[in-house]
């Protein structure tokens, strides 16, 4: 079999690379080793794990309004198995749908493990039908998908289903009553805090001295508060964990650190300790396609590796590794296919954690500035002032703008607080169309709402926020 254009992984940059060749009359094939569409975002990520954050958000409310309301609920009883089959459902519908839509649009899919033979050709292996005859594809283009897989550093493997990476957390065999989190990242912080909610004792450990290493610090520390008081000051910073060992049923871990030494037994623990790109094992060798050093495929701002006839889209093609990310990349990727002159030049792209409180951040963030001497102005706005955070006891949220203090122009923003993964979107925006303050001072927001502190920390940089009192530093560019 010959096609134009192959894409070798089925993930949300897989399928979005797929669907557009296909919309723009383009021959297209899928070549995806698992049965559905969808990928680890949708089966064992992003969506899933989302699933059961919400049913640790409603748990959550429900103890604010006990505590704080004067509204009691009986404490809640959590059905695993229908909550693991809710999950499954939701997982199901979305990736029926995604097949129903490669159907419609005359995509083929294969359901093979594909490895290159040449920079031209994949090799095929597995029994299903839709492998054609000989187990070879040739193709014009391939575009590279094949996303990124847990990190699990030799130590921890132990062989033991007790040990688990983010998989195998979202499986949720059971409700464990004692919990470990390796890793203060932001899969372990959500998983973590899903756990905490079905009734788990978690703890974190993370060998720096912070969690969300990398995240802008003033967005972290709501979330450490929370997060303290979530797991009982089971937080242990700066600690290593020197080894693992399944004994009796449970996980004996020894820690070496100055709020943790000496070993503790649980009854699991999740190794999350970051995610490396699925370049091992796919024939790269046998193509031009250059690897660095962590793994990641070389590519330029258009897509293109070394290799002429391959492309390289989402996490296997470099940092940050987010879904959206990847689809907008399949964007660039197959209209240079078809010969366009498009480059990914990206202001901003977003990052959120669902955790809760919510962190979310765009553009510019305050350490990078501060590492590479860029001209910067911080301006944030307390959600205690925000009439709406008050009002649903979110008093310790925060919105922060960066600011040219030259130019007026917006360079970044960041978060925290309930619902900060969609209150960034308009960030995002401003970003990419270069917005002054002024923009979003003068853009009327509605009111009472959490949207209204983007423009309150904008006026915050003119010393015009009503809510607050700053003394008045910039005139709003004519």
């Amino acid at each position: 079999m010959h096609v134009p254009v192959v894409v070798l992984g089925g993930g949300p940059g897989g399928y979005a690379a797929a669907f557009l060749a296909a919309d723009e009359g383009l021959d297209v094939a899928i070549v995806e080793a698992e049965p559905k569409l969808g990928g680890t975002c949708l089966q064992r990520g992003c969506i899933p794990s989302k699933a059961l954050l919400h049913v640790a958000k409603v748990i959550e409310e429900a103890h604010e309004l006990t505590e704080g309301w004067g509204v009691e609920f009986s404490a809640p009883k959590v059905d695993i198995n229908k909550v693991r089959s809710r999950k499954e459902k939701v997982i199901e519908t979305l990736t029926g749908g995604l097949m129903q839509l490669a159907k419609r649009r005359n995509v083929k899919v294969i359901r093979a493990r594909g490895s290159f033979e040449n920079s031209t050709t994949l090799l095929l292996e597995g029994n299903d039908a839709s492998i054609p005859e000989g187990g070879k594809l040739t193709f014009d283009y391939c575009i590279l998908a094949t996303g990124s897989v847990p990190a699990m550093p030799p130590s921890f493997q132990v062989g033991s289903s007790r040990v688990m990476d983010s998989t195998g957390a979202l499986d949720l065999a059971d409700v464990p009553e004692k919990l470990l989190v390796i890793g203060g990242g932001y899969i372990g912080l959500e998983m973590g805090t899903v756990y905490a909610h079905l009734g788990s004792k978690v703890s974190v450990v993370e060998w720096t001295d912070g969690l969300l290493p990398g995240a802008d610090r003033d967005l972290v520390a709501p979330l450490h508060k929370r997060l303290k008081t979530l797991f009982d000051n089971r937080i242990y910073l700066n600690t290593k964990v020197g080894s693992v060992a399944e004994i009796n049923q449970q996980v004996e871990v020894t820690f070496e650190g100055p709020g943790k030494f000496g070993h503790e037994r649980f009854d699991r623990v999740l190794v999350s300790v970051g995610r490396r790109p699925a370049s091992r094992g796919i024939g790269l060798e046998n193509t031009l396609v250059q690897v660095n050093e962590r793994g990641f495929a070389v590519c330029d701002k258009q897509q293109r590796t070394a290799d002429p006839h391959i492309l390289a889209i989402g996490d296997i093609a470099g940092e940050p590794m987010l879904a959206h990310k990847a689809s907008h990349e399949a964007k660039v990727a197959i209209e240079v296919v078809l010969g366009r002159n498009v480059t990914f030049d990206k202001q901003a792209i977003p990052a959120v954690v669902f955790t809760d409180p919510e962190i979310a951040w765009a553009g510019l963030t305050e350490e990078r500035a501060k590492r590479e001497n860029i001209p910067h102005e911080v301006v944030t706005y307390p959600w205690a002032a925000s009439g709406r955070a008050q009002a649903l006891g979110l008093k310790d949220g925060l919105t922060k703008w960066l600011v040219d203090p030259a130019t007026n122009r917006v360079l970044g923003c960041g978060i925290v607080g309930s619902g900060a993964g969609e209150l960034i979107a308009e960030a995002v925006l401003a970003i990419e169309m270069g917005c002054e303050v002024r923009d979003i001072t003068e853009s009327i927001h509605p009111h009472p709402t959490l949207s209204e502190t983007l423009m309150n920390a904008g006026e915050v940089f003119f010393g015009t926020a009503t809510e607050i009192y700053k003394p008045k530093r910039h005139t709003p560019a004519q």
